[in-house]
């Protein structure tokens, strides 16, 4: 599939995501993506993400491919049964956010997004994790990439895979997806 071919859902994670991150970034490189507004970033309600994620699917005029980072990957996961059957083709998960961690805490209130489900997603999926993601240990997001059913990339040492720890432009993480989009 191409990705002219599809409308390219971007839905971020928790709090501020900065116009550099790559998440902005492909939303100007690709003219069937846009960002998927979410209510307050800082204040996340899961049935109100879930809602706003459900909202864009449906009215979408293609064929779907959701982009998550961070707490949006969370948001994707318990949206996914919910969402409109065949409309969704796959989901590009990056850095996913384990909330049940010790530390660092998240900075908002979690239990409105435990658990996460733990079946397989009923949509190709692919998980990109790092290995240093403060957010969510290794071997956490390749167990739920198991769970799930999603393919699972190592994403080396890439910290939470945000401005911070060096992606802005994030060309590796483009050419995955465009791989991805290949395979549809």
């Amino acid at each position: 599939m191409k990705i002219s071919e599809a409308d390219i859902l971007l839905i971020p994670g928790y709090g501020d995501t900065p116009a550099g991150h790559w998440m902005h970034r492909w939303a100007e490189k690709m003219p069937t993506a846009r960002m998927v507004d979410l209510g307050n970033p800082h204040r996340p309600v899961r049935k109100t993400w879930v809602e706003a994620v459900t909202q864009a699917v449906r009215a979408a005029e293609r064929p779907v491919v959701l982009v998550a980072h961070s707490l949006g990957t969370n948001t994707v996961v318990h949206a996914a049964h919910a969402l409109p059957k065949d409309t969704v083709k796959a989901a590009f998960l990056v850095a996913p956010t384990d909330l049940s961690r010790d530390a660092p805490k998240p900075a908002f209130e979690v239990a409105d997004f435990l658990p996460l489900p733990k079946g397989p997603l009923p949509f190709p999926a692919r998980i990109v994790a790092s290995r240093s993601d403060p957010h969510c240990a290794f071997e956490t997001a390749k167990d739920w990439a198991h769970h799930w059913g999603a393919h699972f990339q190592d994403a080396g040492d890439a910290g939470h895979i945000n401005l911070e720890s060096g992606h802005g432009p994030w060309p590796e993480g483009l050419m995955s997806f465009a791989y991805l989009m290949k395979t549809l």
